[in-house]
């Protein structure tokens, strides 16, 4: 196998053997890069220079018997995480030639940690759209098929971990954007509990849903990632100071006598066929590894769209009201004043899924309808997290589908918003309840699509997530493939 096909362990083991190096490591993704980034796009921006530079460093280090979590290894990070020195830019024009005077949390405790960061991915503007169409810079291809989306928001992370442009990626998730296009391109997706992964240095979308997780090849690659991006952040102000386990210790624990709960709303007509098959057969795998797999009820799943859809736009008018065209990022130059050069920034910055939020948002919050709107729908979310808390009193974890089909045509949902927000019908209630889930591959279609099985557990129980997800995939025994670029 080439270098830039391993995981984290296989290439740690080999660097910690002294049989090969970081620089022949990122030169391998490098060359990955610039023979199959022209059909996927999963970059903005690549760095080239310094992650070579940096991989020489880490070699120098590992000579020494420095080695770290994660030395040599080449990450790539979604472009919504402000990078020192690198240009970040939400997948949006009015934040195109915006360089951060900084690193965001995630970004030091992975160039702590010894990471190589190899570039930014591209996103949904603003993590705005649940297919990385909506970026001011370019469509991202789904690797497996490259007139399919990959999913989104973090599309370009999930498709340069599923086609070989990185060993891992980091991404965010405010309402599936980890998990859906980890499921779509067939890598593993995990959103951890809010609050678990500091965001500050994250560009905000909806404060109170976003998070920050890993996408990797496998369970143990996961693992190793929330070992190091995990933990308390005196900086940001939802950073709970909760004990964080070493993940890797939950890895290769069965999971007999287990009760899996399988939510009666999640399996319902609808769902693709052929995922409703792959997401079954993960149940009988569950069950032969002696879990008793049990139909629970979430009873206000059926309102979670709609809650999060008035949420999570409320809260980015708020959070998207800074760019205005004074401090920092795009200005119109045609303004004759200042009312006019704030109006015509905005509307020449923004894309139109961003706009369509932000009106979503001013309208909830505006004066005669926050009660009927924003107020209700956080009444809302308390219950969906009270369903999720009565469930885990008598579960280990929750088992469903992680989308409800396989990945779309390019296009095929750009004119109709309602059927696009529906892709995330599985997910979106995650980030409501603020709990911790994951995304296993489970299948293919047999057009040799991926399809993913999804994992739910209590708050800051990622470990138990670790644990049941990493005996699946173990005993799935999904067979390895890799896609046809």
């Amino acid at each position: 196998m080439e270098l830039h096909e391993l995981t984290i362990h296989e290439l740690l083991h080999r660097l910690r053997a002294g049989e090969t190096t970081s620089a022949a490591i990122t030169n391998s993704v490098f060359d990955r890069i610039d023979a199959v980034e022209g059909d996927v796009h999963a970059y903005i921006t690549l760095m080239r220079e310094t992650a070579l530079t940096e991989a020489e460093r880490a070699d120098d280090r590992i000579r020494k018997g420095e080695i770290g979590a994660l030395t040599g290894i080449p990450i790539a990070l979604k472009d919504i995480f402000c990078t020192k020195g690198i240009r970040t830019t939400c997948g949006s024009r009015i934040l195109e030639n915006f360089i951060p005077p900084y690193d965001a949390t995630v970004v030091e405790r992975l160039r702590e940690a010894g990471a190589i960061f190899i570039g930014k991915t591209n996103m949904d503007e603003f993590a705005m759209g649940s297919s990385t169409e909506t970026s001011y810079f370019g469509v991202t291809r789904n690797p497996w098929d490259l007139d399919r989306i990959p999913g989104g928001s973090s599309g370009g992370s999930a498709a340069a971990v599923a086609a070989d442009e990185c060993i891992a990626a980091i991404g965010s998730d405010t309402g599936g954007s980890i998990r859906q296009p980890a499921a779509l391109c067939g890598v593993v997706g995990l959103k951890p509990t809010y609050g678990r992964v500091s965001r500050f240095g994250l560009i905000a979308f909806a404060s109170s849903l976003d998070q920050i997780g890993p996408f990797t090849k496998d369970m143990e690659d996961c693992a190793i990632l929330m070992n190091v991006i995990a933990g308390y952040d005196p900086r940001e102000s939802t950073s709970v100071p909760e004990k964080v386990p070493d993940y890797r210790s939950f890895l290769g624990r069965g999971i007999d006598g287990w009760t899996v709960g399988i939510p009666k709303e999640y399996l319902i007509a609808g769902i693709d066929p052929e995922v409703e098959a792959a997401v079954r057969r993960a149940i009988r795998v569950v069950e032969g590894l002696g879990a008793r797999c049990v139909e629970v009820s979430l009873p206000h799943t059926r309102y979670c769209v709609a809650v999060y859809y008035i949420i999570a736009p409320a809260e980015a008018c708020s959070n998207l009201a800074r760019y205005d065209g004074v401090k920092y990022g795009f200005r119109s130059a045609e303004g004759r004043d200042l009312l006019e050069m704030y109006k015509k920034t905005r509307a020449a910055g923004f894309g139109a899924e961003v706009k369509r939020r932000i009106m979503i948002g001013t309208y909830a919050l505006s004066s005669g309808y926050y009660d009927a709107y924003y107020k209700k729908a956080s009444q809302v979310r308390a219950l969906i997290r009270r369903d999720f808390d009565e469930a885990f009193g008598t579960c280990d974890v929750l088992m469903t589908p992680t989308t409800p089909t396989p990945a779309f045509r390019i296009g095929e949902k750009t004119e109709d918003p309602m059927q696009m927000y529906l892709s995330d019908i599985f997910t979106i209630s995650t980030n409501l309840a603020g709990i911790p889930g994951i995304s296993v591959p489970c299948g293919f279609t047999e057009a040799g699509l991926p399809a993913g099985v999804q994992f739910l557990a209590g708050h800051f129980q990622e470990g138990r997530l670790l644990q049941c997800a990493s005996a699946y995939e173990k005993h799935a025994q999904i067979e390895k493939r890799r896609p046809p670029l």
